[in-house]
């Protein structure tokens, strides 16, 4: 316990370092001071769990706490050193994941993951210009994900081995070459999906060459003056569009498959004329994804069915192939898409998962307005035969009600209890709403289900190449 006293005063003096609380927790547990180490792992939450399965050598572990203890009697001179044993540490954590390798072809061993750390920022521009042609081809083409990302350095580094632990697991997009991470905000349980999240680190990851390479776009994260993202940056807007689609098309497959007891067998299912406009119409990604995201489905559902042409060859689902439809890792939402409404804040949220895609005020009715879970059963353009009718422009009724989702010709009633139970929202956010919801989504009411968000004024969700979505055998007669 010869640097129990120190550890104890660094969290005392860092209450939300997650990692230091993990290594005091090892002081105890060494001792055999088995209840004070597990307060201790309680503190380190994620940090613990994630590096307990990791394995790591405990030399490591040693080196680690070494910068740590040192950085607490001369903080600014070993930031830099706490950030090279942290890149040290989530190398030989790499080296636990699968890898993928050409036959002939020898894992490497952590002995060799360690002596190819990667180098300081002010020293990566000659080591690039070293690097030979092929190593480079292995990160010439990144890949995205997205992950929360914290505002203190001990859980931003929580939030990376979060992200190995992902990888180990199988899940993370890229096996080798570069990948970049988006930072998302959080809001309690919840994560938060904006079209500008910035590009907060890359992984590069080259197994043929025993080299991976930790590079944060963060200066507080990383104690540095780092690059600027440049590319990645600009690629990453096209990277979250092509993923909100993917979700949208993938919910609206789901919900058809649900309701008939069958996979669509084309995209022209989804996208008929009302009623049969489970989505509100396509573009260019749903139209190549359609295929390889049909023959995942069916195979996460264990249907014994195969989709047609290419979607049950290896290529077509995993992105390997010249012109594949899905790129690894995709999609990136799993799970369906819901409509949470909240009365108590008068807000409404788009969500995946815990993952918040949009968030809308709304106006809503008061105690008039049903609590409860419903479904979204007619969709419908014009629903009063017009556009600027008491209804909007668009309408989606919850289940077998009269209660809808739809547009008002009173805008100010948005944030207020004026209607007679139904949920208003302003016209360019039920357009969207109507083009991001398919048939069949879950909506659910209740009050305090979401945090108190102020809405995104970011470029909208359309999809173009629409069909006829009204309905002209109903005047509906929502309560408004």
């Amino acid at each position: 316990m010869n640097n129990s006293s120190y550890l104890k005063k660094y969290v005392r003096n860092h209450p939300d370092n997650k990692m230091a609380w993990y290594l005091l927790g090892k002081e105890y547990e060494a001792s055999g001071q088995e209840g004070k180490a597990h307060y201790c792992y309680i503190q380190a939450g994620s940090v613990y769990e994630a590096f307990e399965a990791s394995k790591v050598p405990a030399d490591l572990w040693q080196e680690y706490q070494e910068n740590l203890l040192q950085e607490s009697k001369r903080k600014e001179k070993n930031k830099r050193r706490w950030r090279r044993a942290f890149l040290a540490l989530m190398i030989l954590l790499l080296a636990t994941l699968p890898q993928v390798q050409a036959p002939g072809r020898t894992t490497p061993t952590s002995a060799d993951l360690v002596n190819t750390a990667p180098l300081p920022v002010q020293e990566e521009d000659e080591a690039n210009a070293a690097t030979e042609p092929e190593e480079q081809a292995v990160s010439s083409v990144p890949g995205f994900t997205a992950q929360r990302y914290f505002n203190d350095p001990s859980s931003r580094q929580a939030g990376l081995a979060s992200l190995l632990e992902e990888s180990q697991k199988g899940t993370s997009s890229s096996v080798s070459g570069q990948q970049a991470v988006l930072g998302m905000d959080t809001a309690g349980i919840w994560a938060l999906w904006s079209r500008s999240m910035p590009v907060v680190y890359t992984i590069d990851k080259n197994p043929g060459q025993g080299k991976i390479t930790v590079q944060s776009f963060d200066p507080e994260a990383c104690d540095c003056d780092p690059p600027e993202p440049g590319q990645l940056q600009t690629d990453a807007p096209d990277w979250i569009e092509r993923q909100e689609s993917l979700a949208v098309l993938m919910s609206a497959m789901r919900h058809f498959k649900q309701s008939r007891g069958e996979w669509p067998e084309q995209l022209s299912d989804l996208t008929g004329e009302f009623p049969g406009n489970w989505l509100a119409g396509s573009n260019a990604i749903m139209e190549q994804a359609f295929v390889p995201l049909l023959a995942e489905l069916k195979g996460l559902s264990g249907s014994s069915g195969e989709a047609d042409g290419d979607a049950a060859s290896p290529e077509a689902g995993n992105g390997s192939g010249q012109g594949a439809a899905l790129l690894a890792g995709e999609p990136f939402f799993t799970e369906p898409i819901e409509v949470l409404v909240d009365p108590a804040s008068h807000q409404l949220a788009v969500v995946s998962g815990k993952t918040i895609l949009r968030t809308y005020k709304v106006g809503l009715g008061g105690e008039r307005t049903p609590e409860g879970s419903f479904q979204i059963s007619d969709k419908v353009v014009n629903p009063n035969g017009r556009d600027n009718g008491e209804f909007g422009s668009r309408g989606m009724q919850l289940s077998d009600t009269n209660y809808a989702i739809h547009g008002t010709d009173e805008p100010d009633s948005i944030g207020k209890d004026e209607s007679l139970g139904c949920i208003r929202m302003d016209k360019e956010d039920v357009e969207e709403l109507f083009d991001m919801i398919p048939k069949g989504t879950k909506v659910t009411i209740k009050k305090g289900i979401l945090p108190k968000l102020e809405p995104r004024h970011e470029q909208r969700f359309e999809l173009k190449h629409r069909q006829n979505q009204t309905n002209p055998h109903r005047t509906y007669r929502w309560l408004s």
